[in-house]
């Protein structure tokens, strides 16, 4: 927890820095604004974390200026109902996964996450550096909203049941819970079954064997909603979403109400929150694979082969959405841009690209001596 206190404390020093730097508001607001935020996760699913932590920056920030009152998911409005509460202004804002979205707008879902694509340095990259920030802002001010992503995690877990799936023939029949409209044309690909299932439930289909395996999020999450304790298998590694983004979309009319200022605090929080969630997740999930095995999961990782197959899966499910989705193929266009403007340098980084495992580590206990 030293290592996480340690980076809320910077991003905290490194955004209060950057607000000094805004000067005082232009705009006509003079007095401290309050508005209402819920979020698509319940409090019993950890990744409302990055929600959380987003609001205290705000509030931390924004005293005098804006503050945000906060409510859990479920507590104003269903989670499958925020887009289109944000969207009306029956409140102001909500967290949410852009995948959730797909049914309305296909596009969402290379904003939230695609098979075998982006990764969550991939997110961060492409958001800061390459004209992803402003992409997001784009497709969700179609729907009356301003977006600001602030949430990412890696990987997930994979498919989790009682039975082994080791490979993909082992998909072929089976009923799996899975978000997204490309992970479910993947699935039929491979004579298998998306069952779509709120998080709530997730568990007891497990359990009841109403599903065969089901996917929820990082291996933080799905410890924290006990999912090991009605499945002793899973796949890895997580093809159907290896990076995912999350944010919060603001209804544009109070957005465009806002000062200069109170919009300049909630950007800067949300800058800051955003590598806060990466090392919060991935301290978490790297306990709760522990944990895992501690409780008996076997981890079954699909072949070079099977992960040959999905990659080319994908991405003809790209090209098909592309074809029947202009802003899908907009959006994608960016994206393969992105990967190929940085393919060169990231391929001459070799294993040292984004953060590697060693061969042969140190010696741990030689080097502890000497801090002693």
């Amino acid at each position: 927890m030293k290592m996480l206190t340690t980076i809320k404390r910077g991003v905290l020093a490194a955004a209060s820095a950057a607000l000094l730097a805004t000067g005082p508001s232009v705009s006509a607001q003079e007095k401290e604004v309050t508005i209402q935020m819920t979020s698509t996760w319940p409090p019993g699913i950890n990744l409302i974390e990055s929600d959380k932590h987003f609001v205290e920056l705000v509030n931390k920030l924004g005293k005098g200026v804006i503050q945000i009152r906060f409510h859990p998911g479920e507590s104003l409005v269903p989670s499958t109902q925020v887009f289109d509460a944000v969207r009306s202004g029956s409140i102001a804002a909500s967290a949410d996964w852009p995948g959730y979205w797909g049914g309305t707008d296909t596009a969402f879902a290379l904003l939230g996450a695609f098979p075998m694509f982006f990764t969550g340095p991939d997110y961060i990259l492409w958001i800061q550096g390459w004209g992803g920030k402003e992409v997001f802002d784009e497709i969700y001010g179609k729907y009356g909203m301003t977006y600001l992503p602030y949430s990412v995690i890696t990987s997930e877990s994979g498919p989790r049941g009682n039975e082994p799936i080791a490979s993909l023939a082992d998909l072929q029949g089976k009923r799996i819970r899975m978000s997204g409209r490309p992970q479910g044309e993947i699935l039929k690909a491979n004579e298998a079954s998306q069952i779509m299932l709120p998080g709530s439930e997730v568990y007891q289909a497990v359990e009841r064997g109403v599903v065969d395996a089901a996917e929820f999020s990082t291996p933080s999450t799905d410890l924290g909603m006990g999912l090991h304790e009605v499945s002793k298998h899973v796949m890895s590694p997580g093809w159907h979403q290896p990076g995912s983004m999350s944010g919060v979309m603001i209804n544009r009319k109070v957005w465009d109400g806002l000062s200069e200022q109170a919009q300049t605090i909630l950007k800067v929080a949300a800058d800051a929150t955003l590598p806060w969630s990466m090392a919060f997740f991935e301290k978490g999930s790297a306990e709760a694979v522990r944990k895992f095995e501690e409780a008996g999961t076997t981890v079954h990782q699909l072949s070079e082969e099977d992960m040959l197959t999905l990659q080319k899966q994908s991405n003809a499910a790209m090209v098909t959405e592309a074809c029947a989705n202009p802003e899908f193929a907009r959006i994608a266009v960016s994206q393969i841009e992105f990967m190929q403007d940085y393919a060169q340098w990231r391929g001459m980084q070799g294993e040292f690209a984004m953060g590697r495992n060693l061969s042969e580590l140190p010696d741990l206990e030689a080097i502890r001596k000497c801090a002693e």
